[in-house]
């Protein structure tokens, strides 16, 4: 069985007007027709649905069923279509910029800076999201890019941004604690909360085997900012992404363990269009950026 032929639009706009205002001539005047056009369209929309669609009211029209459940269906239509009209409006906003974080990162290093991205650019608007499978630059939607590693996408500026590092943390009261204790008997006075991917990745495993074999493991977790939030609470302690402490460490939340390695991290790379951006608003937030990443 063959689909049913849709209605061309302009006859749907010139029905969803009739039947909102209960008159062929209100429409006529909203859509800046003449009734006898608004007639003539609900006259082929008819013909082609093979239904009436009104009926006469006194000085107006009223809707028969099929009307009212073809109605429904328009107006439904019509507000997912203005909904992404507005949307691409929004996206030609010269001061909007979109960039794609991990998660992490984004709430360690980079959120803490915002304040200071906003006051430099006040006509900014930026658009934050943490969907790591949402990176390619210029295809959907993405101006910036920061990751583990490079795209290797055609068309990209990309450098290494930041090194980042593990470290063993915990939260002020725990760290003073275990200060006055021998490092071989911190195990016997709070636990270890652990980031899952950590007890088995190359660069932190060694850890887990050695100075932390003997902490009981208080919980393990699939998300690093859960782990920080554990660590805050004064659960135990962790081995975290320096990024991602960097300001529980400033405002003193947080502590470094000492006594305990601090081991190689990823490297965050940043990536963006190599030619001309689609704004000058998106060049000078890669350029900040950039600057970010030298300064530290």
């Amino acid at each position: 069985m063959s689909e049913p032929r849709i209605p061309s639009m302009k006859l749907l706009l010139g029905f969803e007007a009739a039947a909102r205002l209960g008159s062929f001539s209100r429409a006529a005047d909203e859509l800046h027709v003449t009734q006898s056009a608004i007639s003539h369209q609900v006259q082929q929309l008819e013909a082609q649905l093979m239904q009436p669609l009104f009926r006469r009211a006194g000085r107006g029209v009223e809707l028969t069923i099929a009307g009212e459940v073809l109605l429904r269906s328009v107006q439904r239509s019509l507000s997912v279509l203005r909904s992404g009209v507005e949307r691409i409006g929004t996206y030609l906003d010269p001061g909007l910029v979109s960039l794609v974080c991990p998660a992490p990162l984004l709430r360690g290093w980079l959120q803490p800076r915002l304040p200071r991205l906003q006051a430099l650019l006040p006509g900014l608007s930026l658009v934050l999201s943490v969907d790591e499978s949402a990176r390619f630059v210029d295809e959907i939607d993405v101006d910036i890019a920061i990751s583990k590693r490079p795209l290797l996408q055609p068309g990209l500026q990309e450098l290494p941004l930041l090194q980042d590092e593990w470290l063993l943390v915990a939260d002020a009261g725990i760290a003073k604690k275990l200060g006055r204790i021998p490092q071989a008997q911190q195990h016997l006075h709070t636990d270890v909360l652990c980031l899952e991917e950590s007890l088995t990745a190359e660069a932190t495993a060694p850890l887990f085997l050695g100075p932390l074999a003997h902490f009981r493991k208080r919980a393990i977790y699939d998300d690093a900012r859960l782990v920080l939030d554990a660590v805050l609470a004064a659960q135990g302690i962790a081995c975290l992404p320096s990024l991602l402490v960097e300001g529980c460490l400033a405002s003193g939340q947080l502590q470094v363990l000492p006594g305990y390695p601090r081991l190689p991290g990823s490297t965050w790379w940043l990536s963006g269009a190599a030619g001309p951006a689609r704004s000058e608003m998106v060049s000078q937030v890669f350029q900040w950026l950039t600057a970010q990443g030298t300064a530290r």
